[in-house]
């Protein structure tokens, strides 16, 4: 819960006593692990293969650098899937600019893949998009063709069959 990023304020953040921040970590962060974590448990008691998919958004912009990437693969160690997914965003005809580990690295701030796909040996991506690429509904709109379209095109086309 930083109180700025890349040198922009956040006032919600900001004097945050020890039992609002518990709060937050209740209210929001808590049940979403805890949902991801049900629906993982369901799909191994049912013996279904999973893959984790983490899909967040990065500033065109940050400590002053414009962030040439339009999409990014994070990856943590080895995962055939990150690497599935870099290769089907890199095909794409439009060749979009593709970072592998890029905009970030996934490090030890991470928590969603290293602790609900890592830790259960699962195989993952973190994708990250850029923020303008997703500004108005028909950027969503395209954003959302290309990956319901891709990321079952990786899987066929790069994993070998489950």
């Amino acid at each position: 819960m930083p109180v700025e990023s890349d040198a922009t304020p956040i006032p919600g953040n900001r004097d945050l006593s020890p039992a609002d921040r518990a709060l937050r970590v209740a209210e929001v962060f808590a049940p979403y692990h805890a949902r991801i974590a049900r629906e993982l448990d369901a799909r191994a008691a049912r013996g279904l293969p999973t893959i984790v998919v983490a899909l967040h958004s990065f500033t065109p912009v940050m400590q002053a650098f414009a962030r040439p990437w339009r999409f990014g693969v994070l990856h943590l160690g080895d995962s055939a899937f990150s690497r599935a997914m870099l290769a089907a965003l890199r095909a794409e005809p439009d060749a979009p600019a593709v970072g592998d580990n890029e905009p970030y690295r996934m490090d030890d701030v991470d928590f969603t893949i290293p602790h609900h796909a890592i830790g259960r040996g699962l195989d993952y991506v973190e994708l990250e998009v850029r923020q303008d690429l997703l500004a108005d509904d028909a950027g969503q709109d395209a954003v959302a063709e290309r990956l319901a379209r891709i990321l079952p095109d990786a899987r066929r086309r790069y994993l070998p069959p489950a």
